[in-house]
């Protein structure tokens, strides 16, 4: 028998606020533990909740981006259980009314290479709803430590339809999700720091059936490395027990990374086992309708609308547009630099390979630019630096030197050019002299250039090119050369 998996994801994602969900008191990754607790947050008695508004607005800001609709009325509700990162014994969450409802999100599938475009889908949501983070346990060998600073931080739950069939199409969904959440500014989305962290519902089926098989479901996954192994090795595990006459039991199971493999946890726990009831202590939300399309009207372009945009209205290929629009700063930066100069291929290589490469080497030196907000480099030094290339003030590869100085010191491409004398030369008495030369001296590559062959033309341009030390200007060094030697 054939079986397919039916996946379905629950995204637990920190929207970030000032403050935590119910309570002023502030949250920073990193506090000393149980530093950032109050006594709302340690349930201590007679406390009352207070609602943070800025995280209902992010949440339903989420929402939009995400297609979902926006509800009329949202509420809360009391979600109990006895665990020791809960202070209260129960969480605040929207169990019956939640604030977004519905939604899809484009995912695109890795492509035959890393320079081919993959196929496209639209993976359903069922809702995002808010709720409280409980505190974090860190496990010893005989012992549990608990930190309560992360408790009552405000956690967008996004939870899909089973509506995956691989660990690849999650890995897209994941992707694709988070560089809309971040677009959005609705989190950082670090999945080191817990700011973004994901539950995997996994069953199987036979090909060809309707009936979903029992499911099984793997907490906490910190990664999204550790969400495909969990499927991969979950799909493995189901299919084994399947093939063997035995049953599925539907539990929760906990991955362990260090041996790749998964563990039971608990038995999985149905809805009513949380004995959910309406807080008495907080009313209803209304979202008003004029607010909600306020919010929609911020939103920023998609990811992947802005890389469609990309490639019709500026013809760049689909190996440029799939790393500018991974990253919302700097898609920013690309079209900045374009009010400077508006040559886009030309820009949009520099950021993508040189920007991007010196930033790379940046952090491997220990340098603290590790991203294009934190370098010495602007919109319009890249900008001016294509400019100046093609008003052919200096050659493209004087401009490489340019670009690395510039990197380094933040000094601006034409300052360098003026300081270190770079201009390009144009005196075509000087370097039809230098042709002349190149000529006579290496008639193997001019015979091969008369044989058809252009590429002979290289071994001919290198000595004019170190003679002036690169600022020959290449098309005239090119129309001179073959000039020279069509007229013998």
């Amino acid at each position: 028998m054939t079986y397919e998996a039916v996946i379905g994801l629950e995204i637990h994602v920190q929207v970030k606020t000032r403050t935590k969900m119910f309570t002023a008191a502030p949250y920073e990754y990193g506090a000393a533990p149980n530093t950032l607790t109050d006594a709302v947050v340690l349930g201590l008695p007679g406390t009352l909740p207070v609602l943070n508004h800025a995280a209902i607005e992010k949440c339903a800001k989420l929402g939009l981006m995400l297609g979902c609709e926006i509800a009329e009325v949202c509420k809360w509700d009391r979600k109990n259980y006895f665990y020791p990162d809960s202070p209260k014994n129960y969480q605040l969450t929207q169990n019956e009314e939640p604030l977004c409802i519905g939604g899809k999100v484009e995912i695109e599938l890795p492509g035959p290479s890393r320079n081919v475009e993959g196929e496209h889908r639209w993976v359903t949501l069922n809702r995002i709803h808010l709720e409280e983070d409980p505190g974090k346990l860190t496990h010893e060998a005989f012992e549990t430590l608990i930190d309560f600073n992360r408790a009552g931080v405000p956690l967008a739950e996004i939870v899909t339809e089973p509506d995956m069939s691989s660990s690849t199409e999650a890995v897209a969904f994941l992707n694709c999700l988070r560089n809309m959440i971040v677009y959005a500014g609705i989190s950082d989305c670090d999945m080191e720091k817990g700011q973004m962290r994901c539950d995997a519902n996994v069953s199987l089926r036979l090909v060809g059936t309707e009936t979903l098989g029992t499911r099984t479901e793997m907490k906490n996954l910190n990664s999204i490395s550790n969400v495909k192994a969990a499927i991969e090795y979950e799909i493995a595990r189901q299919t084994e027990i399947l093939e063997e006459g035995g049953k599925i039991t539907q539990e929760t199971r906990r991955w362990d990374v260090d041996t790749a493999s998964s563990s039971s946890l608990r038995s999985k726990e149905e809805a009513h086992d949380y004995r959910y009831f309406p807080d008495p202590d907080l009313m209803p939300v209304q979202l008003d309708r004029a607010r909600v399309k306020e919010l929609e009207a911020e939103l920023p372009e998609r990811p992947l609308d802005k890389q469609r945009r990309y490639q019709a209205d500026l013809d760049l290929p689909f190996t440029i547009t799939s790393v500018l629009c991974q990253n919302r700063e700097l898609s920013e930066f690309f079209e900045e630099a374009l009010k400077t100069h508006n040559a886009p291929k030309q820009i949009a290589n520099y950021i993508t390979n040189d920007l991007l490469r010196e930033l790379s080497a940046a952090s491997e030196h220990g340098d603290s630019a590790l991203d294009v907000g934190q370098c010495k480099l602007t919109p319009a030094h890249i900008g001016t630096l294509a400019k100046i290339i093609d008003e052919g003030v200096i050659s493209k590869q004087i401009g490489k030197e340019v670009f690395t100085e510039m990197f380094a010191t933040g000094a601006m491409p034409d300052a360098i050019v003026e300081k270190k004398g770079l201009k390009q030369s144009n005196d075509t008495g000087e370097i039809e002299a230098l042709c002349r030369e190149a000529i006579a001296g290496n008639a193997k590559a001019v015979g091969q250039y008369k044989d058809g062959n252009e590429k002979a033309l290289n071994a001919l341009k290198g000595p004019v090119m170190k003679a002036t030390k690169g600022k020959a200007n290449p098309a005239m060094l090119d129309q001179l050369l073959k000039k020279l030697i069509d007229e013998g």
